[in-house]
């Protein structure tokens, strides 16, 4: 099928789903987490306060 221009500025889509967004806020959770990780890791590093195996 091939559609002519006029066909084509009139093709609409892409709507954003519930997947996409459920995606999207595990992606920033999942940075906030790791951040918070690594901000935990330097404080007891800077600090010496280190658990000890």
């Amino acid at each position: 099928m091939i559609l002519n221009k006029e066909q084509l500025l009139a093709v609409t889509g892409g709507a954003i789903t519930a997947s996409f967004i459920n995606a999207l806020a595990r992606g920033i959770t999942t940075l906030l987490e790791l951040g918070r990780g690594i901000g935990s890791a330097i404080r007891r590093i800077s600090s010496g306060k280190m658990c000890s195996l």
